[in-house]
C-alpha cells in the first residue's frame, strides 16, 4: 500500500510543550495497540487507571513529571506541525518492565544507562525510514544528555510478515545500521543490542 512522504522532518522531545503533538498521533490511531499510550514499560503506580482514559492521564502525569522521554519526529502539515514517529527511550528506573525481563534479568552482564522500549510510526508515512529517524532522534537525545550505554530490544522477523503491532520497536537491521552490536536473544524472536553514546555539545 502506498504512503505519504513525510518531507523535511526535524526532531523534538517530548516535554509538556510537545504533548499536544504526541497525544495527538496516539489519538489518530485509536490510543496504540488497543489504547496502550506507550505506558507498558513504566513502572505500575497507584495513581495508574487502567484503560485508554486512564492511560492517558498516567502517560501525560509522567512526562510532566519529566520520567517519560521520547524523540518525536515532527513534519510540517497543512494545519501546522505534527508528530509522525517517536521513539520511546529512557533509564531502566523510568522503563522497567520490557519484555521477558525474568530471562533478561538473569543473563543480564551490565545495567545500561538508557534503553529504547518502543518505536512506532503514523501508518500514513511507513516505508519511509522513519523508523530509523526515531531511532536516531533518541540517540542524539540520549547524546545530548550526556550520552552512556544505550541498549535496544528489536525484533528478528521470521519469513511470514509481521504487523506493526509486533514490531514495536524495530528489527534487528535497524539497530545494526545504527551501530548497535548484538549481545544475546532474548525470548524467541527478540534481541539485546547495545551501543555506546558519546556525549554532544
Amino acid at each position: 500500500m502506498a504512503t505519504e512522504d513525510p518531507g523535511t522532518t526535524t526532531i523534538k522531545p517530548l516535554t509538556p510543550e510537545t504533548w499536544d503533538l504526541f497525544a495527538a498521533l496516539v489519538e489518530r490511531h485509536n490510543g496504540i495497540f488497543g489504547g496502550c499510550w506507550c505506558v507498558k514499560f513504566h513502572p505500575e503506580r497507584d495513581d495508574h487507571v487502567p484503560g485508554y482514559d486512564g492511560n492517558r492521564a498516567y502517560k501525560k502525569c509522567l512526562v510532566e513529571e519529566g520520567v517519560a522521554r521520547a524523540a518525536l519526529v515532527v513534519r510540517d502539515g497543512e494545519d501546522g506541525e505534527e508528530a509522525i514517529a517517536w521513539a520511546e527511550y529512557g533509564t531502566p528506573a523510568e522503563l522497567p518492565d520490557i519484555y521477558h525481563s525474568k530471562q533478561y534479568l538473569a543473563e543480564q552482564d551490565l545495567e545500561p544507562d538508557y534503553r529504547i522500549t518502543c518505536i512506532f510510526v503514523d501508518k500514513r508515512f511507513r516505508q519511509h525510514g522513519l523508523v530509523t529517524v526515531a531511532l536516531e532522534g533518541a540517540l542524539a537525545l540520549i547524546a545530548q544528555a550526556g550520552g552512556g550505554v544505550v541498549e535496544g530490544y528489536p525484533h528478528i522477523p521470521g519469513e511470514r510478515r509481521l504487523s506493526s503491532s509486533f514490531l514495536y520497536n524495530g528489527t534487528k537491521a535497524v539497530y545494526e545500521r545504527a551501530g548497535f552490536d548484538f549481545i544475546r536473544p532474548k525470548g524467541l524472536k527478540n534481541t539485546v543490542m547495545r551501543r555506546s553514546v558519546a556525549p554532544s555539545g
